[in-house]
């Protein structure tokens, strides 16, 4: 059969569906939101009216997938219909839903919550049609329309991974789409391009588009270009099925072909409800202001509930009074749930949560309780992984000169017990993998690495598609370890690894960008679902960003991965030091962001993402020059048994040992420490200026900083960075070092000066800049009055 033969049947024009058609849809179309309308007229809900039909839509799926064998579906939607998908195929309580409505009720969790249809839900249940269980799961989602697609794929590919299901024939995702957004959003695309990728595809998805034939107030004519809202499917030859949906017949028998496709082919396929809005964008809004002729004809149409009945009971499937008698018991059971939602005395956010991980959360205890374990390793351990890291456990694979020259300096680090940043990411990867961990890494070029410092996939060079993952050969009971170049995609692809991390805590999940600032397409991501997903959603994730990061004369492009930004998301209080710190203060926060100087404190924090009793999105600015500079090396005593992440290193020199002789104290993060250093070695000032390093940024390490404050009680104390002086860390650690010093003492600023591009594009500018700074950190006078 030719694909493009199915892409454009349009229903109507479909054979007389056959007898076998369930004619007995639920009467309850509308009812529930009829239900809504009455009891809370001036509410926002988002109403399913003209497109009623994609209730039993979504049954018949759901029914028809569960008869090939899906036990779990995973599904995606935007605000449209949420209310009523929840209440009548996810079958979410009617009182929870209700309680929602009530103004009066504060929320039981922490956080700030969202509104009603942004809400997620889990559940699982008996299939009415099928008699077998099926987990249903709708993930919470932003406004952002189709921001959710690739969250649901990942974690749809997370289920199928972790359940042995390599072709999709246990779990499946269901999409659904408004069509003005399914046609104007470049996610869309992305997602598309996703899935029939090797690490990426879910096996085929089935996507539903309301197509209200308008995106809010804009006519599809200066909306698009494409005949179809649906006609981004094309780009991977995905059948488009275009059906009216009032005509509920043909909309179920199409339901029933897609979900045949997708079980025989594990192919994408679209359905286009061909509908209309019988309110406006919402229900406070007024579409005659902008369409005015087709809301006069939508006015007029009768609701697809009674033509439908008039029709059934004209046929007499159904007569008059079971139809009402229908209505009735629906209206009875909403009643009912109305009446109980009035004894809620508070909301609970974690009924709604998407993604629940029960035997994680039961076993990790009190907040007040919590530690974090050493994420040292044996000897041992160390020196097995190394040993793997350098070798090619393949027999007769040649690989490239190039690679054998990586993997020999690999080698000769681990005799002289030492790593570079590359062998302490392996080792990291390794000893995870070692506990049953499994590990995925993926982003663009992230096998090689995009510094061809890594080297995770070996290509033999003389046969074609051979190659070689050694990670996955350090042990025999090992997890498996998953990396993987994706598309030249951001914004699809982190989607997509949120909602990979999402199904399970027990993985490390990475995404590294090609540069820090490609992050910046994926702005909607971060925004959205990782820096403020915990407090919406009530949603634990452990995320990590990997970004490349550091001012190298390179330009403005690929020099900053704008730490400023996610340091202005954090949640932490300036003016507060707590109580508790460490493993409290992570517990705390929103996310962790740290810069690492060492390959040791690289590997110790990946670990102790793991190690923590909990899961906190972590963000990484990792190095570029470091990663082959001879001084940003670890001794592997630093990752020794007992050892552990450092948050702030201190100065370990001259200075650090005659705290009382020091005449300045220079706080940094990052790669900028070596050229301090090096700085510092050519004026011989070691005993006058104290270098100290915050690896862990945010939190912020309030205790250990008021050590090294406390410590140097006669140095003035300075704030050094590369970034400009609008950008990088300086806003966000300066009102923390004045609550430090309980504002008795300044902390001064060296750096670059305001700029609006992040670097300079001419090199002979980047070296007077740093000249400068240099100059500035290092003269003594140049702070006194």
């Amino acid at each position: 059969m030719v694909l493009m033969s199915l892409t454009w049947i349009e229903a109507s024009s479909c054979p007389t569906p056959p007898s076998s058609v369930d004619k007995r849809l639920p009467f309850h179309l509308e009812k529930s939101y009829d239900f809504l309308a009455r009891k809370w007229s001036s509410e926002k809900r988002f109403g399913l009216e003209g497109c009623e039909v994609l209730i039993p839509a979504l049954k018949t799926i759901i029914d028809k997938s569960s008869a090939s064998g899906i036990d779990s579906v995973i599904m995606g939607m935007p605000h449209r219909g949420r209310l009523n998908v929840l209440a009548n195929v996810i079958r979410k309580d009617l009182d929870q839903i209700f309680c929602q409505f009530d103004p009066k009720l504060e929320a039981a969790d922490e956080g700030s919550g969202d509104v009603k249809y942004h809400l997620g839900m889990y559940h699982e249940r008996i299939n009415r049609e099928t008699d077998k269980n099926i987990t249903l799961s709708l993930v919470a989602n932003p406004s952002h329309l189709e921001a959710v697609d690739p969250v649901v794929q990942g974690k749809t590919k997370a289920e199928q991974f972790y359940r042995g299901d390599t072709q999709g024939k246990k779990v499946m995702s269901i999409l659904m789409h408004g069509d003005a957004a399914f046609a104007g959003q470049g996610v869309v695309y992305e997602t598309f391009h996703l899935s029939e990728l090797p690490s990426y595809t879910t096996n085929g998805t089935i996507h539903v588009v309301v197509n209200n034939q308008i995106g809010f107030t804009t006519d599809p004519r200066v909306a698009r270009s494409s005949p179809y809202p649906t006609d981004v499917a094309r780009v991977v030859n995905a059948p488009i099925f275009h059906v009216n949906a009032d005509d509920p017949e043909a909309v179920m028998y199409v339901c029933r072909v897609a979900a045949e496709w997708r079980a025989t082919f594990n192919k994408d396929v679209v359905i286009d409800l061909v509908c209309y809005r019988r309110f406006g964008h919402n229900e406070m809004d007024e579409p005659m202001f902008t369409q005015p002729l087709m809301y006069k004809q939508i006015h007029r149409q009768e609701h697809v509930l009674k033509k439908y009945s008039e029709k059934l009971i004209a046929e007499g499937v159904v007569t008059l009074q079971e139809f009402e008698e229908e209505v009735a018991k629906y209206d009875k059971i909403c009643e009912e749930a109305y009446t109980s939602s009035k004894d809620e005395k508070i909301l609970h956010i974690r009924h709604w949560l998407d993604s629940p991980w029960p035997d994680f959360f039961t076993a990790q205890g009190e907040p007040k309780s919590m530690s974090c374990l050493p994420t040292g390793l044996d000897e041992e351990v160390l020196q097995h992984i190394g040993q793997i890291a350098s070798s090619v456990p393949l027999e007769d694979f040649k690989i490239h000169p190039g690679v054998s020259r990586i993997l020999r300096g690999r080698a000769d680090l681990v005799k002289s017990r030492q790593m570079d940043w590359a062998l302490g990411e392996y080792i990291a990867f390794g000893s995870l993998l070692k506990d049953g961990i499994h590990v995925r890494l993926s982003g663009q070029d992230v096998e090689r690495g995009t510094f061809s410092h890594r080297h995770h996939v070996l290509h033999d060079q003389e046969v074609d598609k051979r190659i070689c993952v050694p990670m996955n050969h350090l042990w025999e009971n090992q997890a498996s370890y998953t990396v993987c170049n994706s598309s030249l995609s951001e914004y699809g692809v982190l989607g997509f690894e949120l909602g990979f991390a999402m199904a399970s805590p027990n993985a490390l999940i990475l995404w590294e960008a090609q540069f820090g600032d490609f992050h910046n397409t994926a702005q909607c991501i971060i925004d959205q679902f990782i820096s403020s997903g915990q407090a919406k959603w009530v949603r634990n994730n452990g995320i990590v960003l990997l970004l490349p990061h550091g001012m190298e004369g390179m330009g403005p492009e690929h020099s900053s991965a704008r730490p400023e930004r996610f340091l202005q998301m954090t949640k932490d209080d300036p003016d507060h030091i707590p109580v508790y710190f460490e493993v409290h203060q992570l517990y705390d926060c929103n996310w962790i962001v740290v810069n690492c100087s060492t390959p040791a404190n690289y590997c110790h924090v990946l670990r102790r993402q793991i190690l923590l009793p909990f899961r906190k999105p972590l963000i990484i600015f990792t190095p570029k020059s470091l990663l082959r500079h001879p001084d940003a090396r670890s001794g592997f005593d630093d990752l020794a048994k007992g050892t552990k992440f450092k948050r702030l290193i201190p100065d370990e020199g001259p200075a650090g040992q005659s705290p009382g002789q020091v005449k300045r104290v220079i706080f940094c993060t990052g790669k900028v420490y070596y050229e301090l250093a090096k700085e510092r070695k050519q004026q011989n000032l070691y005993r006058d200026v104290a270098i100290i390093r915050l690896e862990q940024i945010s939190p912020f390490p309030f205790d250990l900083v008021s050590e090294e404050v406390e410590k140097y009680t006669n140095a003035e104390l300075v704030w050094c960075q590369e970034e400009h002086k609008n950008m990088g860390y300086y806003d966000y650690v300066r009102p923390r070092f004045l609550t430090v010093v309980a504002n008795k003492k300044p902390i001064w600023y060296v750096g670059r000066d305001p700029a609006a591009a992040p670097a300079t594009g001419n090199k002979s500018t980047h070296l007077n800049e740093l000249r400068k700074f240099m100059d500035t950190a290092f003269n003594m006078s140049s702070f006194q009055d």
